[in-house]
């Protein structure tokens, strides 16, 4: 499921209010959250995002400063979206070595498992802002030797 690419703006300082012509089949197909790249200058980026409806049934998405910055959209300029079904796990995609650390510890990653979808994403996120591959490993880990020693709360999921 696809829709087809459209032109849109900014709606406030982080968000986007879609046409409902796009994205009511997404919405009636239960397709909450969603894939989206967003295309401005040559630019593309991918992000996954989660589809909020307005009392007035539009539908908006956060699209944070830091999207913006890096595709170089100002308020006011017209870029192009395009929704697709979100076919990931998470919600989002997590870092090759997220994975990697993840799956190699059995007991920690049936805790992770056993964590809301919205806990599971924003520790992928955590570890993803991370630039250094050895840093995302290294927190990976801190994460991983946290929650099994029953720390559970997210504030302290990444401090030694």
């Amino acid at each position: 499921m696809k829709s087809n690419p459209f032109k849109i703006t900014l709606s406030d300082k982080m968000s986007v209010i879609l046409p409902k012509e796009f994205t009511q089949p997404f919405y009636e197909a239960g397709q909450t959250r969603i894939k989206v790249n967003a295309i401005h200058n040559n630019k593309i980026i991918e992000f996954y995002a989660a589809l909020k409806k307005e009392k007035t049934g539009d539908f908006r998405i956060h699209f944070s400063k830091a999207k913006q910055k890096e595709m170089d959209i100002l308020p006011g300029d017209v870029f192009e979206l395009q929704l697709f079904k979100d076919q990931s796990k998470y919600g989002v995609e997590p870092c090759e070595e997220f994975e990697a650390v993840i799956l190699s510890d059995y007991k920690a990653y049936k805790i992770f498992e056993s964590f809301t979808a919205g806990k599971k994403r924003s520790i992928i996120y955590a570890i993803n802002r991370y630039k250094s591959s050895q840093t995302r490993i290294d927190k990976t880990i801190l994460f991983t030797n946290n929650i099994k020693r029953g720390i559970f709360d997210p504030k302290l999921w990444l401090k030694s």
